[in-house]
This record gives C-alpha cells, sequence and structure tokens, in this order.
C-alpha cells in the first residue's frame, strides 16, 4: 500500500497538472501561440538546465560502475531498434511511426528516477548513472527517429541527406548539449558561482510545470481517439513489455537493490513529456505523442507499483 500510495502521489499531480493546462484551453485562456512559445522554451532552455544540474552535481567518479552504465546504453539501443523495426513492418500510417517508437522506448528517467530511488533508498543511488547510460541516447535515438520519419520528408528518398541532418540535428540537440556539459563539470569538480547556479535552478524549475501545462493545452481529444490503438499499443511496450524483457537479464547479471530500481525507471516510467516537444518541434505527430504522455502516465501508478511489488517479492530489490 505505501509503494501504491507512493506511485500516485508521484503520478497523479504530473496528470493533474496536465488536465489543468486543457481547462485552461477551454475557457480560452491558453491557445496554440503559447503551447508553441512554451514547448521552445522548454526544449532550448527548461529541459536542458534541469539535466544539466542533474548531471553537473552528481557525484560520477564515486559511484561509477561501467558495466551498468553499458547495460542501461545497451538496453536503450535494444529497445530502440526492435520498435523502429518493428513500427516499420506493422503500422500502416507511415506518418506515425516516429512519434510512434520515441513514446514506446524513451521514459521520465531523469525526472523520475532520483525521486523514485531517494523516496525507497535515502539517496538518489545509481540514478545519475541511468541518466548517462541512457539519456543521451533517448535524444540521439529520438533525433534520428524524428528526422528519418518527419511528415515532411516522407517523399524524400535521400538517406544521405537524412544522415546528414540526422547528425547535424544530434550536434545541435540543446538537451544532448546540457548533459555534455553537466558530465564535464562533475568529472572535473567545477562549480558555478552561487548567483548563476540559482539562476539555472530557477529556470530548470521550468521545465517539468511548464511542459505539463503546454502539453494539456496542446492535447486534442478527438484526434487522439482516432490514435487509440497505436497509443494503447505503445504504453503497453513502455510500461509492460519493455521491462518483463529487460528486468530479469538485468538480474542475471547481479544488479539489484537501487541499481535495478533506477533500472525499472528507465524502462517502466510513463513516456517523458520531452517526447511531445521534441515530436512538435521536428514535425512529427505531436497528438500521438501527447496521447501516449497522458496513458501512461496515468497508468504507470499502478503498473509501477506492480513491478516494485514483484521485485520485492523476490527479494530483488
Amino acid at each position: 500500500m505505501d509503494h501504491l500510495l507512493f506511485s500516485l502521489n508521484s503520478t497523479v499531480p504530473i496528470f493533474l497538472v496536465m488536465v489543468l493546462g486543457y481547462f485552461l484551453k477551454q475557457i480560452n485562456m491558453l491557445g496554440p501561440q503559447f503551447v508553441k512559445d512554451s514547448n521552445a522554451l522548454n526544449y532550448n532552455a527548461a529541459l536542458p538546465a534541469l539535466l544539466f544540474l542533474d548531471i553537473s552535481t552528481a557525484d560520477i567518479r564515486d559511484k561509477w560502475d561501467t558495466s551498468y552504465v553499458l547495460f542501461c546504453a545497451i538496453a536503450t539501443t535494444i529497445a530502440f531498434f526492435s520498435i523502429w523495426g518493428i513500427a516499420k513492418l506493422l503500422i500502416k500510417d507511415k506518418s506515425i511511426i516516429g512519434s510512434f517508437v520515441q513514446a514506446s522506448f524513451r521514459s521520465s528517467a531523469a525526472i523520475l528516477g532520483v525521486a523514485f530511488i531517494q523516496n525507497m533508498y535515502g539517496t538518489s543511488g545509481m540514478a545519475p548513472l541511468m541518466i548517462i547510460g541512457t539519456v543521451p541516447l533517448f535524444n540521439v535515438y529520438s533525433v534520428l527517429v524524428l528526422t528519418f520519419e518527419a511528415n515532411s520528408t516522407q517523399s524524400d528518398t535521400n538517406i544521405g541527406h537524412k544522415i546528414k541532418s540526422s547528425l547535424i540535428n544530434i550536434a545541435k540537440n540543446p538537451i544532448i548539449l546540457s548533459i555534455v556539459v553537466g558530465l564535464v563539470f562533475s568529472l572535473s569538480g567545477i562549480t558555478l558561482p552561487v548567483m548563476i547556479t540559482k539562476t539555472v535552478k530557477s529556470v530548470s524549475s521550468l521545465a517539468t510545470p511548464m511542459a505539463l501545462i503546454a502539453l494539456g493545452a496542446g492535447f486534442e481529444g478527438r484526434k487522439a481517439l482516432a490514435k487509440i490503438k497505436p497509443t494503447i499499443f505503445a504504453s503497453l511496450i513502455k510500461l509492460v513489455i519493455l521491462p518483463a524483457i529487460f528486468i530479469p537479464f538485468a538480474s542475471m547479471f547481479g544488479f539489484g537493490d537501487e541499481k535495478l530500481v533506477a533500472l525499472l525507471i528507465m524502462l517502466a516510467s510513463p513516456t517523458t513529456v520531452s517526447s511531445y516537444i521534441m515530436a512538435e518541434n521536428m514535425d512529427n505527430d505531436g497528438t500521438l505523442a501527447s496521447s501516449v504522455i497522458v496513458l501512461t502516465t496515468f497508468l504507470s501508478a499502478f503498473t509501477l507499483t506492480g513491478w516494485i511489488f514483484l521485485l520485492r517479492s523476490m527479494g530483488l530489490i
């Protein structure tokens, strides 16, 4: 019951902030321009600031575990390319593939990871290492699939052009750059002046609430209902199938306790809000992305609780 209450306390407020954004749109307090501007601000400033703080303030040297970081990276890579391959084969509406793939494999690792592990173990534990092994790849692979599957390039068969565009988008992706800079700061021991740190914290504090309100304000219920099947399928992959595949392998490799909990967050937490922001900014299906975020956020309180109960029952955490 404690885990259910914690999961509900972690996910229901997120869901309710989305509902608030939707309500404010219905009473004409928020409009399309707000959604567009908020997404741009989050993508270019607030989310990068949040990730920079998560990484730069973590004690990476003392907690470094190469095998663990590699497992996170390999699991993410296998999940991404498997989902993309299956989507290319099975999905008839090619315009939704980019958003479907991104929503199916990309978790709220940075936002929920630290909170969950701190609640269970009192420290952030392995969350920073999981973020290092996973979040950069989340963004690199998202840029890759969103560039190749973007609606504006459906008729473009020039693979070389798509690869070039992907590399350019990866190189200038502010989220990836913030993680790299944060890692440099953490490993070098460089600290920012107090006034700069407070400024970055203020900007980072905008990331989650602004993204959720913009997502709710941009949510289109009728269009979402038209895409209910891919929404349910993507949510099933995100919350159930990926952890069911990779958690047993993690246990076989000897990862337990906070390492396993961090992996569970990596695999089974709801789809991150930034997937909607990137889909919208890169000419992909924002409606599907937002639908999966809403559904996985609502259901994750119960699925994450179920996974934690199962792992505890098996003595793994």
